[in-house]
C-alpha cells in the first residue's frame, strides 16, 4: 500500500550524493531499478533522473518492519529512503558516478507500487516501437531516453544564452496563422469565430521572422515549433523544433560565423568535443562531384571520380551512349573488396537500379592484377588500363560505374557510397565532421513542368557575379545559400535574402 510523504523532503537526487557527504543523513526518491536480496541484507539500485544510488538495506540498521518493506520491493516501486551515506561495502563500480558510496537505509517508506513492466526500463532495448508508445510513461523513464531530454533542455538554455549575448532578442510569433505555399501541406485548424474559416499551423516562422526584419529588430532568434503535414521520413515529422534566426545588414560570412561558433560552443558544453573553427567550405558543384550529394559524409574516402573522358570513344554502348546523352561515366572505389562475392555484386546492382540507375559497371582487380568485370569484353586491354589508372584502381580493388544523366549518376554512386560505407564499417559513431556546403544553383530545370523552378525558394539572392546570367542563362546561377552538414545529415541551412525589387522581378520571370 503506498504510503504519504508528509514529513519527508527529498535532500539530494541520487548522483547529487558523493563520497564528500560520508557520514551525513539524506533523503532520497525514486524508482526501483533493481533488487538484489542476499539473505540478511538487501542491495536496491535506485533510479532517477540523475542516474543510480546503490541502498543497503540491513535489518540491524532498518528493523525488522523496515526489512520486511524493502523484502516485498520489486523493480519501478517508487520509494523514498532516509539513511546515511556510507563507504560501499563490496567492490567499487568504476561505471556508476556513486559506484564508491551507498546509502544504509534507516526509514523507507513506498510511495507507489508497481505492476511488472511490460518491458524492462533499460537503456537500448529492442521492444517494438508500438508497445514502448503505449506505454510512452515507461518508455520515458529508461536513462537513454532521459539522457536526450535532458541534452535538449541543455542545448536550448546554451543556445538562448549565446545568441542573446551576440545582440539576438528572443521573439515569439504567431502558431495560428494563414496558409501561406511553402514546401510542405498545412495542418488546419478551424475558427470557431468565423465557420468555415481555417488557420493554419506555421511551417515555419518565415514571413513573420522577415517582418521583424523590416520592422528594425535586427537579430531575431527563437526556439520554433515548426508544423508540416508530410509523410513520415528518417528525417522528416509532422511537428519539429528548430533553432530559428534571421540577421538584417550581413553577408553570408557574417551567418556562417556566429552559426558555427555557436556549434562549437554547444558542442563542447553538450559532449566535450572541441569543434575546430572555422568548419570547412566546399561549394554545392564540388559537394556533387566528389560525393554525389548536397550533404556528404566526409568520416571516410571513396569519392567519385569522373571517367567521362577516359571513356569517349570506348567500345562499350553503355558509356557511350549516356556521353552521347550529355550525361556522364562516373565511378567509386571500394579498396580491398575485389575478393567481394557475385550474389554481394548483385545486390549492389539492384540498389543502384532504386535510385533510378539501369544498371551498374564493375571492375574487380585480382591480385595478380588481372581483370574480373561486366564490360572488359567491350575495351581493349589499353582502355581498361587508362579507366583503371584514372580511378586509382590496385590490386584487390573494386571498382564501381554508373554512366547516365548528372543528376542519376550523382544519386545512384551518392547513396551507394554511403550503403558500402555502412556494409564496411567505414563509420565512426564518435567521429564529427561539419561542412559548409555553399553557391548552390538558383534555378533547377523541371522535366516535369519543362521549366526552371527555384532550388530553395524564389527569395534567395543571387551571387553578385551571377546577376548579368538572371535573363540569359538561369541554369547557371549560383544561390547566396548554405548549409551546414554533419557526417551526411543536413542540421541547418538558409540563405541571403532579396532586398531589391529589381532583381526580385528577374528572379521570378523564371518560375
Amino acid at each position: 500500500m503506498a504510503e504519504s510523504m508528509v514529513g519527508l523532503k527529498r535532500s539530494h537526487r541520487c548522483t547529487e550524493v558523493s563520497s564528500a557527504d560520508i557520514g551525513k543523513k539524506v533523503t532520497v526518491m525514486g524508482w526501483v531499478a533493481k533488487r538484489r536480496n542476499l539473505g540478511s541484507l538487501i542491495f536496491v539500485d535506485l533510479r532517477d533522473r540523475s542516474g543510480i544510488l546503490q541502498i543497503l538495506f540491513d535489518e540491524n540498521i532498518i528493523g525488522k518492519e523496515g526489512f520486511d518493506k524493502a523484502y516485498a520491493l520489486r523493480n519501478e516501486f517508487v520509494i523514498a529512503v532516509e539513511g546515511e551515506v556510507i563507504k560501499r561495502s563490496g567492490a567499487v563500480n568504476e561505471n556508476l558516478k556513486t559506484g564508491d558510496i551507498e546509502i544504509a537505509a534507516k526509514t523507507l517508506r513506498i510511495l507507489s507500487e508497481s505492476e511488472t513492466p511490460p518491458f524492462p526500463i533499460e537503456e537500448n532495448i529492442q521492444t517494438k516501437e508500438d508497445i514502448r508508445l503505449k506505454y510512452r510513461c515507461l518508455d520515458l523513464r529508461r536513462p537513454d531516453i532521459q539522457s536526450n531530454i535532458i541534452m535538449r533542455s541543455k542545448v536550448a538554455t546554451l543556445t538562448r544564452a549565446f545568441l542573446a549575448n551576440e545582440g539576438f532578442l528572443e521573439i515569439e510569433t504567431p502558431m495560428l496563422t494563414k496558409s501561406t505555399p511553402e514546401g510542405a501541406r498545412d495542418y488546419l485548424v478551424p475558427s470557431r469565430i468565423h465557420p468555415g474559416k481555417f488557420y493554419a499551423l506555421p511551417q515555419s516562422p518565415q514571413l513573420f521572422k522577415q517582418m521583424l526584419m523590416c520592422s528594425g529588430y535586427d537579430r531575431y532568434m527563437q526556439i520554433a515549433r515548426c508544423f508540416r503535414d508530410e509523410d513520415l521520413r528518417a528525417d522528416r515529422q509532422p511537428e519539429f523544433t528548430q533553432i530559428d534566426m534571421e540577421l538584417s545588414f550581413v553577408d553570408v560570412d557574417d551567418v556562417i560565423d556566429v552559426n558555427e561558433r555557436l556549434l562549437a560552443h554547444v558542442f563542447k558544453e553538450v559532449l566535450d568535443v572541441d569543434v575546430t573553427l572555422p568548419i570547412p567550405k566546399i561549394t554545392w558543384q564540388e559537394a556533387m562531384d566528389r560525393f554525389g550529394s548536397d550533404k556528404p559524409d566526409t568520416r571516410f574516402g571513396m569519392e567519385l571520380c569522373d571517367v567521362s573522358k577516359v571513356v569517349e570513344g570506348c567500345g562499350f554502348s553503355v558509356f557511350t551512349g549516356a556521353l552521347e546523352n550529355g550525361g556522364s561515366v562516373r565511378g567509386i572505389n571500394a579498396k580491398g573488396q575485389a575478393g567481394m562475392p557475385r550474389k554481394k555484386i548483385d545486390k549492389l546492382v539492384e540498389f543502384a537500379k532504386g535510385y533510378g540507375a539501369k544498371g551498374l559497371a564493375y571492375l574487380c582487380i585480382n591480385e595478380d592484377g588481372t581483370y574480373k568485370s561486366s564490360f572488359a569484353k567491350f575495351m581493349t586491354e589499353d582502355e581498361l588500363h587508362a579507366l583503371v589508372d584514372k580511378m586509382d584502381g590496385q590490386p584487390g580493388d573494386l571498382l564501381l560505374f554508373a554512366a547516365d544523366r548528372n543528376k542519376v549518376v550523382y544519386d545512384v554512386l551518392g547513396n551507394l557510397r554511403l550503403e558500402l560505407a555502412r556494409q564496411l564499417d567505414l563509420l565512426d559513431k564518435n567521429e564529427y565532421r561539419f561542412l559548409w556546403v555553399t553557391e548552390f544553383p538558383q534555378f533547377e530545370y523541371s522535366e516535369e513542368e519543362q521549366r526552371y523552378v527555384a532550388m530553395h525558394h524564389p527569395f534567395t539572392m543571387p551571387m553578385e557575379e551571377d546577376l548579368e546570367l538572371l535573363e540569359t542563362e538561369p541554369g547557371k546561377v549560383r544561390a547566396r545559400a548554405y548549409d551546414i552538414v554533419l557526417n551526411g545529415t543536413e542540421i541547418g541551412g538558409g540563405s541571403i535574402r532579396i532586398h531589391q525589387d529589381d532583381i526580385q522581378e528577374l528572379s521570378l520571370i523564371h518560375i
